[in-house]
């Protein structure tokens, strides 16, 4: 269904959401006060405009409370993300992300409603250490300071067995979502789904379970 989106800030972040979206076909609003980068975006957006997302009559002028969700990425200057945060909720705006700077960024904008705070660099370094870390971790996905998802490599340990057989569930906590195997994805498989060796399992679960299945378990 296509949706209607503004992205606040066209940098290395907002850039890549605003170009995302608009490839997935839906419409998308890029705001910046660098005219250089809007410019850039013109090809990459639905409407591409220059102007400064701390005013409010520029953000009504824009229609901004037409749009269900907007992304707030501005770069380095937490005063302007602040503030155009305040300003999109004042204005009821349903739907409002916002890229976080630092912690204390992170609890200003959840104060005043932020509806959901995006860490890129940090949720993409904890990644990116879980996969270092282990040769079996293909992603990791942090849900919740105790909760995540990861995907891992099936070994000769659990191949040729059922869901059934291996009983992830009771013995680890862990709940398997689903199964990559090459382009095919097995969504919620049955208990009498076949493990292949080199599978991808989705799982899901506390992190300690996860970490103990990963080390035991496969």
């Amino acid at each position: 269904m296509r949706k209607q989106f503004a992205v606040v800030g066209l940098g290395r972040f907002g850039g890549s959401v605003c170009r995302e979206l608009y490839s997935m076909g839906h419409e998308v609003l890029a705001i910046d006060v660098n005219e250089d980068r809007v410019h850039d975006f013109a090809n990459y957006s639905t409407h591409a405009v220059v102007a400064n997302a701390t005013d409010e009559n520029t953000l009504l002028s824009l229609g901004i409370r037409n749009f269900e969700y907007v992304i707030v990425a501005i770069g380095d200057n937490i005063q302007a993300s602040i503030l155009c945060t305040l300003l999109l909720k004042e204005l009821n705006v349903k739907h409002v992300w916002v890229k976080a700077q630092n912690h204390y960024h992170h609890k200003v904008v959840e104060k005043i409603g932020a509806d959901r705070i995006i860490h890129p660099e940090k949720d993409m370094g904890v990644r990116i250490a879980h996969y270092l870390v282990s040769e079996k971790i293909i992603d990791y996905i942090e849900l919740s300071p105790d909760y995540s998802i990861m995907e891992l490599i099936a070994s000769n340990k659990v191949a040729n067995k059922t869901i059934a057989q291996l009983n992830i569930r009771a013995k680890f906590g862990c709940t398997i979502l689903g199964i990559k195997r090459g382009e095919e994805v097995i969504v919620t498989p049955f208990p009498e789904q076949l493990i292949l060796e080199k599978d991808i399992l989705i799982l899901i679960g506390h992190n300690n379970d996860l970490k103990r299945f990963e080390e035991e378990g496969i």
